[in-house]
C-alpha cells in the first residue's frame, strides 16, 4: 500500500473514532477505498445571508465536501461549501489556512471548519468574502454564534488501591480498581 493510501486509511479510521455518533457532525465517505472524498454535515449555528433582506440570519445546517486530491497530504485538502454561508473565510471554498502542514489530521481540519462556521474562528484581515469580513469586524460582540466542541471528551481514569492488611499488604493482598468516567 502506498504512503498516500496508508494516510487515507488512517484519516478514515481517525474520523470514525472521533465523530461516529457525534450529535453535531456527520462524516460520510462518498468516493474511494479508502475514502478520498467526504460529505460532512454540521448541525451547529452559523450564518447565511438572507436574500430578501441582505442581512445575516442563523442557520443550523451546513454541508461541506472534502476532497483529498493526489497531492494530499503534501497540499491541504480541497473543501467546498455546499450550503449557503456568510463568513469572512468561506465562500464556495473554505479557507483552512495559509499554512498547511502534512502532519495535520483530517479530524483537525473538520474541527477547524466547524469552529469557523460557529464564528469561534474567523480572520477578517484575509477574507474570501469582504462583506462578511466587514460585518464580522463590526459585530464581534455576537461571537461565537455557537459553542459546540467537536472533539470527543478525554476519558478520565481513576486508580483505587484497596489495602486488605493493616500492617502493610503484600502484593497479593492489593486490589486495584480502575474506573472510567
Amino acid at each position: 500500500m502506498s504512503v498516500r493510501l496508508r494516510r487515507l486509511q488512517r484519516d478514515y479510521e481517525l474520523l470514525r473514532r472521533e465523530f461516529d455518533g457525534h450529535p453535531a457532525i456527520t462524516v460520510e465517505p462518498i468516493a474511494g477505498n479508502p475514502p478520498e472524498r467526504y460529505r460532512v454535515t454540521y448541525q451547529v449555528k452559523g450564518l447565511m445571508l438572507d436574500t430578501g433582506t441582505k442581512r445575516p440570519v442563523e442557520t443550523n445546517h451546513h454541508v461541506v465536501e472534502v476532497y483529498l486530491h493526489q497531492s494530499y497530504p503534501r497540499e491541504k485538502p480541497k473543501c467546498l461549501m455546499m450550503t449557503p454561508i456568510f463568513h469572512p473565510n468561506i465562500t464556495n471554498w473554505v479557507c483552512i489556512g495559509d499554512h498547511w502542514a502534512a502532519g495535520e489530521t483530517l479530524v483537525d481540519v473538520l474541527v477547524q471548519i466547524g469552529d469557523m462556521i460557529q464564528y469561534r474562528v474567523y480572520n477578517p484581515k484575509s477574507p474570501l468574502d469582504p462583506r462578511a469580513a466587514r460585518w464580522a469586524t463590526e459585530n464581534t460582540e455576537l461571537f461565537p454564534i455557537d459553542n459546540v466542541d467537536f472533539y470527543q471528551p478525554d476519558v478520565a481514569i481513576e486508580l483505587h488501591f484497596d489495602d486488605e492488611a493493616e500492617q502493610g499488604p503484600s502484593d497479593e493482598d492489593k486490589e486495584i480498581r480502575i474506573e472510567f468516567h
